[in-house]
């Protein structure tokens, strides 16, 4: 896509990006809610028109094209199945609707429901699956039209935290096994990171970096990534700004010295403890605070009486990543 915006009267939905996605690629658009993002899937779809710019599947354009003719399905998070149908009649539909014979719709059926782990299922209605079964139909009902480009709307949304967990690795797998290009539209980072080939970060309407996961989160580009993406603290030193990520801040040990760290001196505001790690936030003593964790390695390990201790924290230097202001802010656009 180029050039591609979006325009509700005066509300610019969808500023003017560009974007090029790969063949067979798990590419994940991520922002908050009102970045773009869903609205950048539903006209890639073809439920919305852009106000300017071009779309290409398979490099052909498709303006104008309406959404049964363009080569690609979406699932939504409430799946939208029909609850008078069986299983497998659900998976079947849109075969059914291009008129394919009844015994190629039944063997794509059931290869369907194998790809997505639900062989033997097609006698059962919706209502007698889980929610993450349910998930399971709509994408199968999505893959054995065979599209070249598979749409999914926040489709793990409405799971529980432990099972949306499984169905990303899940939706992973499938995604390798059957090779079709999924895009995926989430707010959530975690999701985004653990299932993704490369990642949009969307802001305001913007394109704020692509890139991997690891790169994404070990050098965001701008301080809205860095804030967006997981944790990070941004600092400013000698009119620099940079974001450093908890993880790779240390209590260091003021007699000790820094060795190759850089170090700056500060008093803990806050301990929370959280299972696996303990979470510190230190005001440093040349302003701003930092946060930083530790591996809750030894069990019997308390650390709340730290709170209010004048502490040495440190870092090192190639932990320490130039980040600069969102383009939105940079651009001084509304």
């Amino acid at each position: 896509m180029a050039g591609l915006t979006k325009q509700y009267g005066e509300v610019v939905a969808v500023a003017g990006i560009d974007l090029e996605i790969q063949q067979g690629e798990f590419f994940t658009m991520l922002g908050p809610s009102g970045s773009g993002k869903t609205t950048t899937l539903r006209m890639i779809a073809g439920f919305e028109e852009p106000s300017g710019g071009t779309i290409e599947l398979a490099g052909a354009k498709v303006g104008g094209v309406p959404p049964y003719e363009r080569a690609v399905n979406t699932v939504f998070q409430d799946y939208a199945l029909f609850p008078h149908m069986t299983v497998g009649e659900n998976v079947a539909y849109g075969m059914k609707v291009a008129k394919v014979p009844r015994a190629e719709r039944a063997r794509r059926g059931e290869e369907a429901l194998e790809m997505v782990r639900l062989p033997g299922y097609a006698e059962r209605k919706p209502g007698e699956l889980s929610g993450g079964q349910r998930q399971r139909v709509a994408l199968a009902r999505a893959i054995v039209n065979r599209p070249r480009v598979l749409l999914l709307d926040e489709p793990l949304g409405a799971l529980d935290l432990k099972l949306r967990e499984q169905m990303q690795v899940e939706l992973k797998s499938i995604q390798g096994e059957v090779g079709i290009t999924f895009v995926y539209v989430t707010h959530d980072q975690d999701e985004a990171l653990t299932m993704s080939d490369r990642i949009a970060v969307f802001n305001e309407g913007a394109i704020e970096q692509v890139s991997s996961p690891f790169e994404l989160y070990e050098h965001p580009s701008t301080e809205f990534v860095a804030g967006f993406v997981g944790v990070s603290n941004v600092l400013e030193r000698d009119g620099a700004r940079f974001t450093i990520r908890p993880e790779k801040v240390q209590l260091v040990d003021p007699g000790a010295g820094g060795g190759e760290l850089l170090t700056e001196r500060g008093r803990v505001a806050e301990v929370a403890y959280a299972g696996m790690v303990t979470r510190y936030t230190v005001g440093l003593e040349r302003g701003g605070e930092i946060q930083l964790v530790r591996q809750n390695t030894d069990s019997s390990a308390d650390d709340a009486g730290l709170r209010g201790s004048e502490v040495v924290v440190g870092w090192r230097p190639e932990h320490a990543v130039a980040v600069q202001g969102s383009s939105q802010i940079e651009e001084g656009s509304s």
